[in-house]
């Protein structure tokens, strides 16, 4: 059974690990790709793209826990990732009308990918198990953040515009790899635990243990910061990065390296805090700890080093000084850090969930991602208008109450017990 479960939790990394290396360069990419479009009819956004996706995503997590129950985890991630694969293709011959229809498709197939994703990781795991099957996954997710972005820096390295063969060329191979990445899915088998416990616990009344608890109040700021680190290092920092004009012909290559060392980031903090703490109370609010002083310092540093009118050029590369004389190397540094705080929120939120809700792990799962993709979707839409400074401080804000809740609950956990939480 060990075996079973250790070998699913596996494929289910790879298979996140392909799907993902195509979703995630996509996403840090697009806004750079639609403003070199050589197309008069197309008038889309990427940072609106993303914003449908992660909105579409939020609300269609009410109805996910449902879906996984009825389809089966199996079944709904091989679905899910086929929507994503349709999402990557547009970005080969595109045009306004698919490129929205395809977000909104896209954001719908993300709630069951997810949703099915922590069931199906909780279920192939104990408490035992479940902070190194969490940094496993999480260290072979990240690793989606290196082969597409590598193809971007050197396929871009030097460019100041993208032409249309170089764009279909890297969308071509990033559908291949969503392809393959959606047909692992289908290697995946049921653990024992998971045929047992769909059929009644979690048919039945899928969002009330958790959503109607009044006790599970203190998660939700955690959740709500790791939307706003989401949309940040995921789809705003790359664009900033590649629209700095102190960096010259450079500044688009650099995209491509600042999402490889975010992923670095990503790894390290998955491997070393996932994978070597053990599931107890002062390790992992140790490492949200971590994580929040590591954000803070990434905040100040690209505060002082990234033009603030970055995120909101257009045509036009930025006209601003930032405070310092842009440095790649603290840009990268940068992109290290955002990547290294971030796993740290990851990997242990994951952790509390699947130690807390155990039995209720779905909706649990659900109501995460719905709050995150809430915040995500609202940062997406905000970050083309609102210069960085501001974006920066709404992030050091939710941080910092994000932490503190975070606290609170491994405290009540750790006094009161996990009971207190699910009101058995």
């Amino acid at each position: 059974m060990a075996d079973r479960r250790t070998c699913n939790v596996l494929i289910l990394g790879v298979g996140f690990l392909f799907i993902f290396t195509a979703f995630t360069t996509c996403g840090n990419v697009a806004q750079t790709v639609v403003k070199s479009l050589q197309n008069d009819t197309f008038s889309g956004s990427g940072y609106h793209s993303l914003g449908i996706i992660y909105g579409v995503f939020s609300f269609a997590n009410l109805l996910a826990p449902t879906v996984v129950a009825v389809v089966g985890p199996k079944i709904t991630m091989f679905l899910s990732g086929l929507l994503y694969s349709g999402y990557i293709a547009v970005f080969i011959v595109p045009s306004t009308w698919s490129f929205y229809l395809t977000s909104v498709l896209i954001g719908i197939g993300a709630a069951m990918l997810w949703t099915a994703q922590g069931h199906f990781l909780v279920e192939n795991s104990d408490a035992s198990t479940i902070n190194r099957n969490t940094g496993m996954f999480w260290a072979l997710l990240q690793c989606s953040m290196l082969f597409g972005n590598l193809y971007i820096y050197f396929d871009w390295n030097g460019r100041t515009e993208i032409s249309d063969s170089s764009r279909r060329n890297i969308f071509l191979s990033l559908l291949v790899a969503s392809i393959l990445g959606t047909l692992s899915f289908l290697l995946l088998r049921k653990s024992r635990d998971e045929e047992e416990l769909l059929s009644e616990e979690e048919g039945q009344s899928l969002l009330s243990p958790v959503m109607l608890e009044s006790r599970s109040v203190p998660l939700p700021p955690p959740y709500c910061s790791a939307g706003l680190e989401l949309s940040f290092y995921s789809g705003v920092y790359g664009t900033c990065v590649g629209a700095t004009a102190q960096f010259g012909d450079s500044a688009k290559g650099l995209i491509g390296i600042s999402g490889i060392v975010v992923g670095i980031g990503e790894i390290v903090g998955g491997g070393l805090f996932g994978l070597l703490c053990q599931n107890n109370r002062f390790r992992r609010t140790s490492v949200v700890f971590l994580g929040m002083v590591v954000h803070f310092v990434a905040i100040y540093l690209i505060f002082l080093n990234i033009p603030d009118d970055a995120p909101v050029v257009f045509n036009t590369s930025t006209q601003s000084q930032p405070f310092l004389t842009p440095s790649v190397s603290i840009a990268l540094l940068c992109s290290f850090l955002l990547g290294l705080g971030d796993s740290c929120f990851n990997t242990q939120l994951y952790s509390i969930l699947g130690c807390v809700y155990a039995e209720h792990s779905t909706p649990a799962f659900a109501i995460f991602k719905f709050i995150q993709s809430v915040f995500a979707a609202a940062a997406f839409f905000y970050s083309g208008a609102l210069l960085l400074k501001w974006q920066l401080l709404v992030m050091v804000l939710l941080g910092f109450a994000g932490t503190l809740c975070f606290f609170v609950v491994e405290r009540i956990k750790g006094v009161i017990g996990p009971h207190y939480f699910t009101g058995n």
